[in-house]
């Protein structure tokens, strides 16, 4: 069985169909991008894994574990799968020291001392350190975006999800957040990311997804996708981005 298991799975929003019977797997440090058109179902998916969105019909399960349905405790499945989004979410009156301690002190119940010593560790290997005592207004958007990521790193999650983190920055920004996600896939984090960044999935991912109409339509090694795509509605998606210079 793989780590991360999909099958099935259907979501709507009260008539309108998101997701359609969508199947998918992803091993174990593994980076799996989806790409795809908007409305595509791409963050609805990270959000189902999640356990922000519940599912109507299939199950999810992660190291044989099922975490949709009846009977799942919700609260446990979010300290192991952390997500990041494309609006930072930080919280604007705490200073960035405190917004990435906050989960571990009331969640894992870490002592501060601990978990200060660990978010201090984690700022300074993305080269924050100097603004652990500065508010998120008072940053760059690459810098939050930055910060957003230790704050789920902190959490020592076994799965991370990422969705359109880059889609909020500025271009000049997008690469100092596109570093971290690097240095996390050569570590050997699992990883699924929603991305527009067609060239930076091509360099990072294990696998690729296409998705469309709410169901993976097309998947395999970055190489067969962005270069040899098999299926016709692939073809046409990645024609209009590189019309569109973006990849």
């Amino acid at each position: 069985m793989s780590f991360i298991e999909i099958r099935d799975i259907s979501k709507s929003y009260g008539d309108v169909p998101v997701i359609n019977g969508l199947s998918m797997s992803v091993e174990q440090h593994q980076v799996v991008s989806l790409i795809g058109p908007s409305g595509s179902g791409k963050s609805t998916l990270l959000r189902c894994i999640n356990g922000l969105e519940p599912i109507h019909s299939g199950e999810i399960l992660v190291h044989g574990d099922r975490i949709t349905g009846p009977g799942v405790d919700v609260d446990a499945l979010r300290r192991q799968i952390g997500i990041v989004f494309q609006g930072y979410n930080l919280f604007p009156h705490m200073t960035v020291l405190e917004n990435v301690t906050l989960a571990p002190i009331q969640v894992l119940k870490q002592p501060r001392e601990a978990a200060e010593e660990r978010a201090m560790t984690l700022l300074k290997r993305i080269g924050l350190a100097h603004k652990a005592k500065e508010y998120p207004d008072r940053m760059s958007g690459g810098q939050q975006q930055r910060v957003a990521i230790v704050r789920a790193l902190a959490m020592d999650p076994m799965v991370l999800l990422l969705d359109e983190i880059t889609s909020a920055l500025d271009p000049e920004l997008v690469s100092e957040v596109l570093n971290i996600v690097r240095d996390l896939a050569q570590e050997g984090m699992t990883m699924l990311l929603a991305t527009h960044e067609m060239g930076f999935a091509r360099e990072v991912s294990s696998k690729v997804c296409f998705l469309c109409d709410g169901s993976v339509y097309e998947e395999g090694p970055p190489e067969q996708i962005f270069g040899d795509p098999q299926r016709e509605r692939t073809r046409g998606f990645l024609r209009s981005i590189r019309e569109a210079k973006r990849i």
